[in-house]
């Protein structure tokens, strides 16, 4: 049976593919060839993979993920698609399914929400469901660096707290779009967000996510 990971993956190769090496994403400076090396780097270099977490590694990370950059793209997008190595912990359906959910599911809107004239995917209500459920185990992580109070919640009322704090803003959307904005992505996110005017404008430039 198909998983979410799964889905995901295959979602992104495919508007990987259709993009092109050198197209916009939301990930800063990083084109559709930089997020496809990090994909990549991340499943198949664990030794590289680790500075994502560790900064005295960052640097290997960065020059590893340059030389896979430098690969055709076909390959990468390919190597996407096909996933990780046999040896790979990601290639446990357990694991790949508790690591890769959230992240193909953003990465894969890195990219639509990057192009013009894009529509809000409609997500069915078991993977909305799936990412609620990742969004309340990771939001205090998430939202660590909120310089407010935060408060997530779903249209049907469910809440989660992100950060303790006062002035507090309420976030109010789909999980899918409070996975984006509490990933960083706030300027794409369609959600709603209420609080004290200044309190809202700080939690939009604050570096949310990992």
């Amino acid at each position: 049976m198909s998983t979410h990971a799964k889905r995901e993956r295959l979602l992104l190769a495919d508007l990987l593919e259709a993009a092109g090496p050198d197209a916009p994403t939301l990930c800063d400076s990083w084109k559709t060839r930089d997020l496809a090396a990090h994909v990549v780097v991340r499943e198949r270099r664990s030794d590289a993979a680790a500075g994502l977490v560790v900064p005295a590694l960052r640097s290997r990370l960065e020059r590893v993920q340059s030389e896979f950059a430098s690969k055709p793209y076909e390959e990468l997008v390919q190597l996407i698609r096909t996933g990780p190595p046999r040896r790979s912990l990601y290639a446990l359906k357990q694991v790949d399914e508790a690591a890769n959910t959230v992240e193909f599911y953003v990465h894969a809107e890195d990219v639509r929400r990057a192009q013009q004239e894009w529509t809000p995917r409609e997500l069915d209500p078991v993977f909305a469901d799936a990412l609620w459920a990742r969004l309340e185990k990771m939001s205090r992580v998430l939202g660590r660096k909120s310089p407010v109070g935060l408060v997530l919640r779903r249209p049907d009322g469910q809440t989660a707290v992100a950060h303790r704090g006062k002035p507090v803003v309420t976030v109010t959307g789909e999980p899918g779009e409070l996975t984006l904005f509490l990933f960083g992505r706030q300027g794409s996110a369609r959600v709603e967000v209420e609080g004290e005017k200044e309190a809202v404008t700080r939690l939009h430039e604050a570096k949310l996510g990992l």
